[in-house]
């Protein structure tokens, strides 16, 4: 698996929220990101779901947004299982982009990557929500 190296740009991938709205990469500018790739009907990545609320708690207000895009095929479970969940943080979906695995050269979810505030990559292959190396790296962000 070729993995996109710490410093490389991110794309600056646009898809849209629940609410149609499109959001790109560059709309987070200043902030870093936390990007979590998954969907409703796998196991391990609703296992982390808790964990990124916990963390989405913890760091409330401070310099960082979490994004979860998602790449369920059927755009409406993906809404009610959001909505039901009542999951926080930017809940985005691939809306079908055949490309979009291969470009952030992903072959399984979850996945989870850091992105600084210029929009490069710290980690393409960064640690679960629920591991603590997690935590220890998000904490020791500089101007976080």
């Amino acid at each position: 698996v070729s993995i996109l190296q710490p410093g490389e740009l991110a794309p600056n991938l646009m898809y849209p929220d629940t609410n149609g709205q499109l959001h790109s990469m560059a709309d987070f500018k200043g902030k870093y990101k936390y990007i979590d790739i998954w969907a409703t009907w796998c196991g391990p990545c609703n296992a982390e779901i808790p964990k990124l609320k916990e963390l989405e708690k913890k760091l409330e207000g401070r310099n960082i947004c979490f994004v979860s895009i998602s790449c369920d095929e059927d755009k409406a479970a993906w809404e009610k299982f959001v909505k039901e969940k009542e999951m926080g943080g930017i809940q985005l979906h691939f809306g079908g982009d055949q490309n979009f695995m291969a470009t952030i050269k992903c072959d399984g979810i979850p996945r989870f990557m850091l992105i600084d505030r210029e929009g490069k990559f710290i980690d393409s292959n960064m640690t679960r929500h629920s591991e603590a190396a997690t935590w220890k790296t998000l904490e020791a962000l500089p101007g976080l």
